[in-house]
């Protein structure tokens, strides 16, 4: 069989009379010259392979961000019983072998040896998957990624609803502050446990656990119940999105994933748009708890087509593994560490001036426990054999650059998706409705300036633009933000939008990329779980950050620009609900929109400091110019 550096995509055109060969990415310590262009130039025929793995699995919005990137796992294992129907790889004639029957092709990513037949393959599935079991399966997959597009751009447009209804708008960051944190700390152990116990079991569980956790966010009768569906909406989410990738991965040969990819880049897109148009509409018009119960007939169609149709030995090899045996191999310390110190960072800001003093036992806690714990990660992460988050990535330009910049662009996004309908309904007093409306325009762009970025690549050959230029215009879109006034015409807010929209386009596959032509071909795995381990940090991070800033701020805002005998009473008011801003008489309206608007200008300012640090740390670099494309 071939080598696996000759996996193609059909995203480019195929080069069938030009040997692969090992791709000459030049090394961070062996880039030079100046700007773009410098440093090694790469094939044409292996930038075909790299283009096709830069592609992000995860929109910009508040949904799980899959930490499994299918275009970077390798031919897959299966059971004893799977491997004998298992058709071989297809892949260009020019690189056929005539005594391929006993080769054997290294998995990326548990270094499994799988053995290969030279039978034609009469379906072009792996794992002898009929065409139409396939389409079935594929079709439950892109059903649940859509679902969970969808609820991440609902709750992002009506979350001011949902926390005044329980009068705890002063707490509304851990909606989605809980989700991501469980979404973040559970993908990397199932993953690895489905490799050793197989997929169906965990997908079907994950998909189980989604589907009661969204029936409890719809029946939760307390702020506290319903942070904890969310919190469990995130295990079950992740979990979902994470296997469905890796199912993916197991089912269709290397070459042809780039294809699957853009189906499921276009159902991301599609439903994060729909979530934001409908989202404050039917919390609106039909309640907010419907927004959860519409989700919950097509999940469960989804389990039922996964139990059904999921074969039960896919990514087995050889024994069952318990799931005791399955830890072993998990840098299990790693991810507690983490989730821990996380957890309580998060905790500690978003209570600290806020809900508690800073001065409270509880805030001091939480914030000693982050101090202990997280240098204890980092000890603990030196030590791993596989860690979770290798540090080495992490210290050396240019990869440490591109992380970090691609930690503050989530950041920023979070903050700023999370925050926006915030402006529209507590500063502009309009509805769910048309606050939600308003999220679909930036949704569409993103979603469009993403999936053109590797075809803009492609035409100009330079790697350094993207992130770049996505980091500008991030910081425009920021900038953008701070001068937002109350006035303005309609159309004045939605331009505001458009340039961080455009910045999450180019920013995140553009950081995919870059970060893969700056790694060797044996780390791109590896530095692509960092890449999105870091990003999902940021995502959980913008939301608690900024929550931390507007909460804190319009404390003193509301004290100092509030005047009247009822002054304590509209604090608490316009603290508990968003929705009675509107309500206040004019007088007292008029100063709590003024606070909110002050506090959010505050928050805003701060994203663009951070996204000037951002910009910073990519405009020195220096990455390989992708070589010209041979015309043989």
């Amino acid at each position: 069989m071939a080598p696996k550096d000759d996996e193609r995509t059909p995203l480019l055109p195929e080069i069938t009379h030009q040997p692969a060969t090992p791709l000459p990415i030049a090394t961070p310590g062996s880039v030079s010259g100046s700007g773009d262009s410098s440093g090694a130039a790469i094939p044409p025929n292996e930038f075909d392979v790299l283009l096709a793995r830069s592609l992000p699995t995860s929109g910009p919005f508040l949904e799980p961000e899959s930490t499994v990137n299918p275009l970077l796992r390798g031919p897959r294992r299966y059971s004893a019983a799977s491997s004998k129907r298992r058709p071989s790889l297809s892949r260009p004639p020019a690189f056929a072998d005539s005594n391929n029957n006993n080769n054997n092709v290294d998995d990326d990513d548990d270094a499994v040896s799988v053995a290969s037949t030279s039978s034609t393959a009469s379906t072009p599935y792996l794992g002898g998957i009929s065409r139409s079991r396939f389409w079935f399966i594929f079709a439950e997959i892109l059903l649940t990624y859509f679902i969970a597009c969808f609820d991440g751009t609902i709750m992002a447009s009506s979350h001011p609803v949902i926390t005044s209804y329980f009068h705890a708008s002063n707490s509304a960051s851990w909606l989605s502050t809980a989700f991501l944190l469980t979404s973040s700390a559970f993908q990397p152990l199932l993953g690895r446990l489905s490799d050793s116990i197989g997929r169906k079991p965990p997908y079907v569980a994950t998909m189980v656990i989604f589907c009661l956790a969204t029936v409890w966010c719809a029946l939760a009768q307390s702020m506290t119940s319903f942070i904890l569906a969310r919190a469990a909406c995130g295990l079950g989410a992740g979990g979902m999105m994470t296997l469905g990738s890796i199912i993916v991965s197991d089912l269709v040969p290397i070459e042809d994933r780039g294809a699957y990819q853009s189906y499921i880049n276009m159902i991301y897109g599609v439903g994060s748009a729909l979530g934001a148009a409908l989202g404050g509409a039917m919390a609106d018009h039909l309640g907010w708890r419907w927004e959860f119960g519409i989700q919950v007939p097509p999940l469960v169609i989804c389990c039922i087509i996964a139990v059904i149709a999921v074969p039960h030995d896919l990514g087995l090899t050889g024994k069952r593994e318990t799931f005791m045996e399955a830890l072993r191999a998990f840098d299990f310390k790693g991810s507690i560490l983490l989730t821990t110190a996380i957890t309580f960072f998060v905790l500690g800001l978003n209570l600290g001036g806020n809900v508690l003093p800073w001065s409270h036992p509880l805030v001091v806690a939480s914030l000693a426990i982050f101090a202990v714990s997280f240098p204890v990660f980092l000890y603990v992460e030196s030590l791993a054999t596989r860690p979770i988050m290798p540090l080495h990535l992490v210290r050396h330009a240019p990869r440490a650059n591109i992380i970090f910049s691609n930690f503050f662009a989530a950041l920023l996004s979070n903050a700023i998706l999370f925050n926006i309908p915030l402006f529209f309904q507590a500063v502009l007093l309009t509805s769910a409705t048309s606050s939600g409306l308003r999220l679909v325009l930036p949704s569409l762009v993103s979603s469009i300036t993403g999936a053109a970025t590797g075809f803009l690549i492609t035409a100009t050959r330079r790697l350094k633009w993207p992130p770049l230029s996505g980091a500008s215009a991030l910081l425009l879109g920021c900038l953008c933000l701070t001068l937002m006034r109350r006035g303005w015409p309609s159309y004045a807010y939605l331009l505001c939008l458009v340039p961080s929209a455009v910045g999450q386009g180019f920013q995140f596959p553009g950081s995919f990329m870059a970060v893969l032509a700056a790694s060797p071909q044996r780390e791109q795995a590896v530095v692509t779980s960092t890449l999105i381990l870091w990003r999902s940090l940021g995502m959980v991070l913008g939301v608690a950050s900024s929550s931390l800033v507007v909460q804190n701020a319009l404390v003193g805002y509301l004290d100092d620009l509030v005047a009247g005998p009822s002054k304590d009473e509209v604090i608490r008011r316009v603290r508990e609900s968003v929705e009675e801003v509107a309500r206040l008489p004019d007088v007292y309206r008029d100063q709590v929109v003024e606070s909110y608007a002050a506090a959010l200008r505050l928050t805003f300012a701060l994203c663009t400091a951070i996204a000037l640090v951002s910009v910073a740390l990519l405009a020195p670099i220096k990455l390989p110019r992708l070589g010209s494309r041979k015309s043989s």
